[in-house]
Parts: structure tokens; C-alpha cells; sequence
């Protein structure tokens, strides 16, 4: 009896859990996972109640090796299973040159000195420049993504985004207020939360934090000087239905929207701080001094993933960041050194396998720079840019950890923590539900308007 109960309360469980899941995925648009997961519900548990239930040869033998498999299942899901070491920032020996940055690269103008000077430098990269200079380039027509009103939207983010850039340093009230640290680090936290940042962390400014030399509009070849003891990472979240729609002209929209929220919070922090009388500075898009994921990585809001990208614990790489720099006194978070992010990735490469453009690396980490990581083929995703009219996004879309913050989700992101087994089987479990290569999935419905001619 202790058997067939055990049976039967396995088989409701999966149950109640894939009909929760059914009802998830229907609510997120993931309709072939919502198939897939009704179907479960009912195969399955049907299963564990039919071995439990029914008459037939051999029920005892049966029933207790059914029972021995789960139990033996569910202890590999559960246990600690496999390496936990830290994933450990290495010192970067060497700094990053702005310069170098694609975004530095397409503002070089053909003939001017500063295009002689850099490809004077650095002639093996003038013919792959001149690939995506061919290219109709972000938000212009022509692009195989271009909409005129999608487009414009993002146009208008970035032109307020624009506008703002040149605000991130002010003035310093001349009465400084002395506080807590640990009492400011929490109103700063607790603030930004309330000016719309999913998380906030803070780490010591390092020098490899710091480009080297900056390389976007006046300050192009100027050398970063940044005195400031710490730095304030933000991240704020990218609307999923306006991913999952990636590469579309929704993806670019929703980036230039989150780049203009996290960069509007930065501003305010920093202001806040400058009127308590201490210095600082925001660092938004189109005016970084800092490279915004290494801050943000030991600032505890995530790890680098294969993609690149920040992976955040709840929402994966579907975020935008924005950090503030400043003198004033602040509590130091702890980087998370979460090697079972790491150890997805390494198991995981459905970025990889998506990338329209095979910018993102199949291969292990490698020693970078001083670092231990992965590098992308920076030409390859913009030239695909410049092509696409967007930001592509479909490494985001389809990566595991870009899942809604959820119950649902976050059972499976704890597992993901706790066990290299149950990282394994969410693994092929998701390229069960969604896919090994997720498709796009169609646009929000508010924005299908009709083009008029």
C-alpha cells in the first residue's frame, strides 16, 4: 500500500505541476511548450496511476521498480551534484580601448583623420568595417527589419537618450552631508528599486572596470580619467513578448527604451549624490567611461555568459545596465562567483546555435585578456545589425535563463543552482518545451498597424 500511495502521489504531483506549466506557457504565448506540457499531463501521470491501479503480471516487481527510479531520480535533481568552485574574476591585465568597440567604429567617417588614424592602426579590420558600412545600418530604411513606426520609437529613445548623455556630470553641493555608510547604501538601493531598477549592486571601481581610451563623439582618443572609490550598477528589465519577437523592429524599440530607463535612473542617483556633496557620475549609452558588465558582474547582479552578456539570476541576460561612479562611502556588495551559470553555458550554447550571424562561440572559455571567458565576434553580430535595421536579440530570446521571474521558472532556476544533474535535464527539457533553436514569436498586437502609402 505504502508503494501504490507513493505511485499515486507522484502521479498527481506531475500532474498539478505540468497543468501549472500548461497554464504558464498559454499565458507567456509559448504555445508549443503549452502543447507539449498538456500532453505531459496527461501521459505521465496516467502512467504512475495505471502502474499503481491496475491489475496485471508482475504489479508488485513493477511497482516497486518504478518507485526505486523516481526516488533515485529525484535524489539527483535535488543533491548538490557536481563542481561548485567559484567563478572568480581574474585580474585583466589590460584595459579595454573604447576605440576598438564597433559602436567607436561606426562613427569613423571615410576620409577624416580619425579614419586614417585608427585604421592606420589597425589595417586588418578596414575590410571587415567596409562590410557593414555597405550595410543599410540601425533604424535605416531599407533594412530587411525596417518599419517606419517601429523605428521611429526607437529613434525617439535614442534622440532623448541623446540629449541626457551630456548630463551625467554636474554640479557638487558645497555642504556635504555625512551619513552611514550602510544607511546610504540601503536608500540608494531601496531608491533606485523605486525609480524602476529590477536590482542594484555595488562594487570598488577597479581599473580594469575603465575603458582605457574613449572612442565615442568628443570623446574620441581621450584618455579615461576616473577617480572615483566606487561603482553603482543598475539593471532594469526588457519586456519578454518584446524579445521574443527578435529580431524585429520590437527588439531595437524595447532596447532603446530600457537604455533610456536604466540611464535615466543613473542620472538621478548621480544628481542625488552630487546634492549631498559628494562627487559622481552617470554612465549611460553613448557616454560609458566604465564597461557596464564587469561592473555589474562584481557588483554581485550576475555573471558573463557565453554570449557576452550580463546573466542575471532571475532574468538571464534580459536586461539593460547603467552604473554611477562616485566618492561617496558606500557598502561593498560580494560578486555571486556563480559557477552554475557558468556551467549552463558550457553545457547550454543555444545562443550559439541561434545567432543568425555565428558570432557566439561553441568552444570552452578561454584566457582573455587576463580573464577567463568567452568572446564574441564583435563584427560579425554588428555587420548583422546593420543588415537587420536592429539589435537582433535572439541570443536573449532564446536563452534559458531569459524566462519571466516567476514560481514556475524559479523552481527551475533553483535547481539550476543546486545540481549539474538537474542542469543537464532542464537543459534538454527546454529544448523539449521551446526548442533547440526557439522561434520568433509575433509581434505584441498593438503594434501590427498597418502601413500607409
Amino acid at each position: 500500500m505504502v508503494i501504490i500511495g507513493f505511485l499515486m502521489t507522484c502521479g498527481f504531483g506531475l500532474l498539478v505541476y505540468f497543468l501549472w506549466g500548461f497554464l504558464v506557457s498559454l499565458r507567456e504565448k509559448e504555445f508549443q511548450a503549452a502543447s507539449r506540457l498538456l500532453v505531459m499531463s496527461i501521459l505521465i501521470p496516467s502512467f504512475y496511476i495505471a502502474i499503481a491501479l491496475l491489475k496485471y503480471p508482475f504489479h508488485g516487481p513493477v511497482s516497486y521498480l518504478l518507485s526505486i527510479i523516481t526516488i533515485c531520480f529525484l535524489f539527483l535533481l535535488i543533491s548538490p551534484l557536481g563542481s561548485q568552485k567559484a567563478s572568480m574574476q581574474q585580474k585583466i591585465i589590460n584595459k579595454i580601448d573604447e576605440r576598438d568597440t564597433m559602436f567607436s567604429r561606426k562613427e569613423l567617417v571615410p576620409g577624416s583623420p580619425a579614419y586614417s588614424a585608427y585604421y592606420n592602426k589597425h589595417p586588418e579590420r578596414k575590410s571587415l568595417d567596409d562590410i557593414f558600412r555597405k550595410k543599410p545600418g540601425l533604424l535605416k530604411e531599407g533594412s530587411s527589419q525596417y518599419n517606419p513606426f517601429q523605428f521611429a520609437s526607437a529613434g525617439a529613445s535614442f534622440e532623448i537618450i541623446g540629449i541626457l548623455k551630456n548630463r551625467v556630470e554636474g554640479n557638487i553641493s558645497s555642504k556635504k552631508i555625512q551619513i552611514k555608510e550602510s544607511e546610504i547604501t540601503r536608500y540608494i538601493k531601496n531608491w533606485s528599486k523605486k525609480l524602476g531598477a529590477i536590482d542594484c549592486g555595488i562594487t570598488e571601481l577597479k581599473p580594469y572596470h575603465l575603458y582605457s581610451v574613449g572612442g565615442r563623439a568628443e570623446r574620441r582618443d581621450q584618455e579615461i580619467i576616473n577617480n572615483h572609490s566606487y561603482a553603482i550598477a543598475f539593471t532594469v528589465e526588457m519586456d519578454k513578448e518584446m524579445v521574443d519577437a527578435a529580431p524585429s523592429g520590437a527588439i531595437v524599440m524595447e532596447s532603446a527604451l530600457q537604455y533610456l530607463e536604466s540611464g535615466t535612473i543613473a542620472l538621478q542617483v548621480a544628481s542625488f549624490i552630487r546634492k549631498l556633496g559628494f562627487d559622481a557620475r552617470a554612465h549611460i549609452d553613448g557616454n560609458y567611461q566604465v564597461v557596464c558588465p564587469l561592473v555589474a558582474k562584481d557588483a554581485g547582479l550576475g555573471e558573463i555568459g557565453r554570449m557576452g552578456l550580463l546573466m542575471t539570476p532571475h532574468l538571464g541576460p534580459r536586461v539593460r545596465i547603467s552604473v554611477v561612479t562616485t566618492d561617496l562611502p558606500l557598502l561593498n556588495d560580494i560578486p555571486s562567483n556563480d559557477y552554475s551559470v557558468i556551467d549552463f553555458c558550457e553545457k547550454c550554447k543555444k545562443c550559439a546555435d541561434s545567432c543568425p550571424s555565428n558570432a557566439i562561440s561553441f568552444n570552452p572559455r578561454e584566457e582573455i585578456e587576463g580573464s577567463k571567458r568567452w568572446k564574441i565576434n564583435q563584427e560579425a553580430c554588428f555587420t548583422l545589425w546593420c543588415q537587420l535595421g536592429t539589435d537582433c536579440g535572439r541570443c536573449i530570446r532564446v536563452c534559458p535563463y531569459a524566462h519571466p521571474d516567476n514560481s514556475f521558472h524559479n523552481i527551475i532556476r533553483k535547481g539550476l543552482k543546486n545540481s549539474s544533474f538537474f542542469r543537464y535535464i532542464a537543459l534538454k527539457m527546454d529544448d523539449f518545451l521551446y526548442g533547440k533553436k526557439p522561434p520568433t514569436i509575433p509581434l505584441p498586437k498593438w503594434l501590427n498597424i498597418p502601413e500607409r502609402h
